[in-house]
């Protein structure tokens, strides 16, 4: 599996080829996924750039995306969207076009009640696992660790050189996960070398604009499209 992150919080000063309107999220999928990704991840925007929760945007961005793909599409649910847990839950039921799932941080405030809401919703969550962070250790004692749609274990460390091993304790601390699926991912200057670890390791990644600005010879990436065709590459030939 290879998923595509379009935008994460990146805005307008990370370069042009960051999708920030819904039309421009719809073209970056599009071609994404016709350079082989298989899963959309994608952080909905306000009109000055901003990642929010809003049920207005979500529903836009959501269509507008689907009427350009038909493989599953993804949000956020991060803390920096809607710093207040209750607020988060709030914002979630008032969700009227559900994404196919959403990514909840398990080291942040409320990520288990927010987990239960998606899945009471019928959308399914990414368990984000950051590396640095006691997520690995709260997600082992999760009840619902069982019920999830996968785990994103998300390497936090942007150093080339000790990104790998920061991936390896990453993954020792999950430990069976629960039985679920394992999507690995490093972001800026790790972004690579622990794409490259999850394809000797035979597991799911990512790539896209959210972890990476630049392709592995250092060139700024011109589009996802571009980031998703060198991103199998590297994975298949680890």
């Amino acid at each position: 599996m290879m998923q595509v992150c379009l935008n994460g919080s990146r805005t307008a000063a990370d370069g042009v080829a960051v999708p920030l309107t819904p039309e421009s999220m719809a073209a970056s999928a599009a071609g994404a996924v016709a350079a082989g990704a298989t899963d959309i991840h994608v952080h909905p925007k306000t009109p000055c750039g901003r990642d929010t929760l809003s049920p207005t945007v979500l529903a836009v961005t959501l269509a507008a995306i689907r009427a350009r793909v038909a493989v599953p599409v993804g949000v956020t649910t991060g803390a920096w969207a809607e710093p207040d847990p209750a607020a988060r839950l709030e914002r979630i039921r008032g969700w009227t076009v559900l994404p196919d799932h959403a990514s909840v941080n398990w080291h942040e405030p409320g990520a288990e009640e927010t987990a239960a809401l998606l899945m009471e919703r019928g959308i399914g969550v990414e368990a984000g696992v950051w590396s640095g962070t006691d997520g690995a250790e709260r997600f082992a004692a999760s009840a619902l660790g069982p019920r999830v749609l996968r785990v994103l274990a998300e390497v936090t460390d942007p150093d080339p050189v000790s990104a790998v091993a920061s991936a390896r304790e990453l993954l020792s601390g999950l430990g069976p996960a629960h039985g679920r699926p394992v999507l690995l991912h490093g972001e800026d200057g790790g972004a690579w070398p622990v794409l490259r670890l999850a394809g000797r390791l035979g597991l799911a990644t990512r790539v896209g604009l959210e972890d990476v600005l630049v392709r592995p010879d250092g060139v700024r990436a011109g589009s996802n499209a571009e980031l998703v065709a060198v991103g199998l590459a590297e994975h298949g030939r680890s």
